[in-house]
């Protein structure tokens, strides 16, 4: 995590990206990578990784698959599959604090496959750069690292541009809008401390490529679990750091800035514990904050930063469990139904704030007829969201329709165990979504976009491309 960094803070040439690569690594990897990219973070973390124990490598752009696994020597938990999490909370234990490089590495040693990661930050327009998984030694616990090594030039950013290219990006939509809000954070703490509009804040070249990685990473990873995130409250370390215009605080100010109405501590520690992109991550994520949850671990993941701290193991530790019973009886719901009666709304305004709603992290959206005082016509504009999507869902149905207010019910939901299997048909491959569980023969869904484009290519009707999946995948 790179604390006590030498950030470069100043907005015109931000390195956030969390992960202060002095890289001259040492780390015995035997893939000759003497990665000294130097990357003008000026961040000084000669890593201190020590771990002669298998990396992985997925390289930018087209070419993210290649994940080369060397890491026979450390037995992994079964990796997690989609909707893993889906009722049950996700505990950041953010000890040591957070960055967004610890993120990604506690999420990964969570369960998280790495393709998860590697898939959504293939559907960005970028590449000069590839990522690398490995592992490290903290007071005697192994745990996983992540980096991000930049082997090319890279454009300079602005948050403008980087929010257009996740807006564009062939990435899944929840994934996207969770990425757009996380980003959304750190640049409006860059914008206020810097006085500057949101859209030209500026992210230093390589800075950017770690942020922008981290924090798709982070939200494709999300919501592959399907949790609710819990964040324990964050540690603040004290000093300076040298930016390119001067000296800063620590923490740094971006950071405290995107941390409103986030709990924080201080501690006797001379270090950059929480990263700007670290504090947008978990303040985005997390539904509430407590020192530890009610709730019964079943899945544990630390993610290493990248130096030693003097006082205490530089870890990010990840817990997922299920809820305790007394929680739900207290009323403690995984999903939220955000619900407002408009009189108001053209069909096409409610059609476009179905759409908003969904792409600001929506499970479902929907709109009903209604009747209301004096017999008027009217709809009432619905939302189905989990609970740490919720209050962003709330805002997209406050900003898209004419209503002052809005229903907040909290609901418990009842899920069949899903996952996703791609099909070969005579019309190409097609994905399938598999619902299982004791409920019954299992349902199966063809991807309708897929069946939709298939049917283009091949000038037949969709159904036939639907009935074609449905065979191969019963098959």
């Amino acid at each position: 995590m790179g604390h006590g960094h030498d950030h470069d803070h100043d907005p015109h040439a931000h390195g956030h990206g969390d992960h202060g690569h002095a890289h001259g690594h040492g780390h015995a990897h035997g893939h000759g990578h003497a990665h000294g990219h130097g990357h003008a973070h000026g961040h000084g973390h000669a890593h201190g990784h020590g771990h002669a124990h298998g990396h992985e490598h997925a390289h930018g752009h087209g070419d993210h698959g290649h994940a080369h696994d060397h890491d026979h020597d450390h037995p992994r938990a079964p990796l997690l599959e989609e909707g893993a999490g889906a009722g049950k909370i996700l505990f950041f234990d953010a000890f040591s604090g957070v960055a967004g490089d610890m993120t990604i590495a506690a999420l990964l040693d969570l369960g998280v496959p790495l393709l998860v990661i590697e898939r959504a930050v293939a559907a960005l327009p970028i590449d000069g750069f590839h990522l690398h998984r490995g592992h490290a030694h903290r007071s005697g616990i192994v745990a996983t690292s992540f980096d991000v090594h930049v082997e090319a030039p890279q454009p300079e950013r602005t948050y403008g541009s980087i929010d257009a290219m996740l807006a564009e990006a062939p990435l899944d939509p929840p994934v996207a809008a969770l990425a757009r809000r996380i980003f959304r954070r750190l640049g409006e703490a860059e914008a206020s401390v810097h006085r500057i509009r949101l859209e030209d804040v500026h992210f230093h070249e390589v800075g950017a490529v770690d942020a922008i990685v981290d924090i798709v990473g982070t939200a494709a990873a999300i919501v592959h679990l399907g949790a609710e995130v819990v964040g324990s409250p964050l540690p603040m370390g004290r000093g300076f750091v040298k930016a390119r215009h001067g000296i800063l605080p620590l923490p740094p100010p971006a950071a405290v800035a995107c941390l409103r109405g986030v709990p924080t501590y201080g501690v006797d520690l001379d270090a950059e514990l929480v990263t700007p992109t670290g504090a947008a991550i978990v303040a985005t994520l997390a539904s509430r904050f407590e020192r530890w949850p009610t709730f019964a671990p079943e899945r544990i993941g630390f993610g290493a930063g990248q130096r030693e701290l003097p006082d205490r193991p530089n870890l990010l530790r990840v817990v997922l469990g299920t809820r305790s019973g007394s929680e739900e009886d207290l009323g403690s719901a995984s999903h939220v139904v955000l619900e407002a009666n408009v009189d108001d709304l053209t069909g096409e305004v409610a059609g476009h704030a179905i759409e908003a709603l969904f792409a600001a992290g929506a499970l479902d959206a929907w709109a009903v007829p209604i009747t209301m005082k004096k017999g008027r016509p009217a709809l009432t504009i619905a939302a189905l969201a989990a609970v740490p999507q919720a209050d962003a869902v709330a805002t997209a149905l406050l900003r898209e329709t004419t209503s002052i207010g809005l229903r907040k019910i909290p609901v418990a939901r009842t899920e069949r165990p899903r996952r996703i299997t791609t099909v070969r048909t005579p019309y190409g491959a097609i994905r399938v979504k598999i619902s299982e569980g004791p409920f019954g023969p299992p349902q199966i869904k063809p991807e309708f976009d897929d069946c939709a484009a298939a049917a283009r290519t091949h000038g037949v009707p969709v159904r036939e491309v639907v009935s074609s999946a449905l065979s191969a995948a019963k098959g």
